[in-house]
């Protein structure tokens, strides 16, 4: 039985005021109703539309002035069906990774160093977990996601933990059909492995090395996309 993909709040609300610029033939600089309009219109929490917003701002859907309100950036980058234009999305992702090579980089240097004997079992399990799914041709992409989860709290830095859960919102695109594939990045799974042999293995240097070999993979999946 295949797995029902979760959606979450904020990706439909993100649709939602893409579906909303297009419908009302809004242009570049046009505004958009207020945040405590979007939210009455759309029946969600602040929370959920901040989320948002920052991932449409990313994306140069929309720009968001502090005391003025919410104006559009740019409509030439929807498909006729609502979707961002590969190029844009392509760009986007890009960037996150620039981000994420950063941020992913010092957290596995960290979890080398840090791991103690039960996370070390518990990041096993998620890759025996991965290797049992990928074998059996299932969706990975949870557990991917839940592998990097899992480095992150091993670092055992509650700010760098409190960075990557800000962008949360921006890293899921990679786990979530990227570019409309959800099997963009299966070439990074071998990548997952090596990495968790340099984690187990108390080596900081060839954990960075490998998480490396990963993102350059994601980065060239990425740029592949016509």
């Amino acid at each position: 039985m295949k797995k029902i993909q979760k959606v979450h709040v904020h990706e439909l609300v993100s649709q939602e005021i893409q579906n909303y610029i297009q419908e009302s033939k809004l242009k570049a600089g046009d505004k958009l109703p207020s945040v405590d309009e979007l939210t009455r219109m759309f029946g969600v929490g602040r929370s959920s539309l901040r989320e948002a917003l920052r991932y449409l701002e990313a994306i140069e859907i929309v720009r968001v002035e502090n005391g003025k309100g919410i104006f559009v950036r740019d409509v030439d980058i929807f498909r006729f069906s609502g979707k961002i234009k590969v190029e844009n999305e392509k760009r986007f992702l890009l960037c996150v990774l620039d981000v994420r090579r950063a941020l992913e980089g010092k957290a596995i240097e960290l979890a080398a160093k840090r791991i103690t004997p039960a996370q070390l079992e518990e990041l096993a399990a998620c890759v025996t977990e991965y290797r049992r799914m990928k074998e059996s041709g299932l969706e990975t992409s949870e557990v991917d996601f839940a592998f990097h989860r899992q480095i992150i709290k091993v670092a055992s830095n509650p700010i760098l933990e409190g960075m990557m859960e800000s962008i949360s919102v921006l890293t899921k695109k990679f786990f979530h059909e990227p570019l409309g594939n959800k099997h963009l990045f299966d070439a990074t799974y071998p990548f997952h492995l090596t990495m968790f042999d340099a984690i187990a293995a108390n080596d900081p240097d060839k954990a960075l090395v490998e998480l490396n070999k990963h993102m350059d993979c994601v980065e060239e999946s990425i740029k592949s996309v016509l």
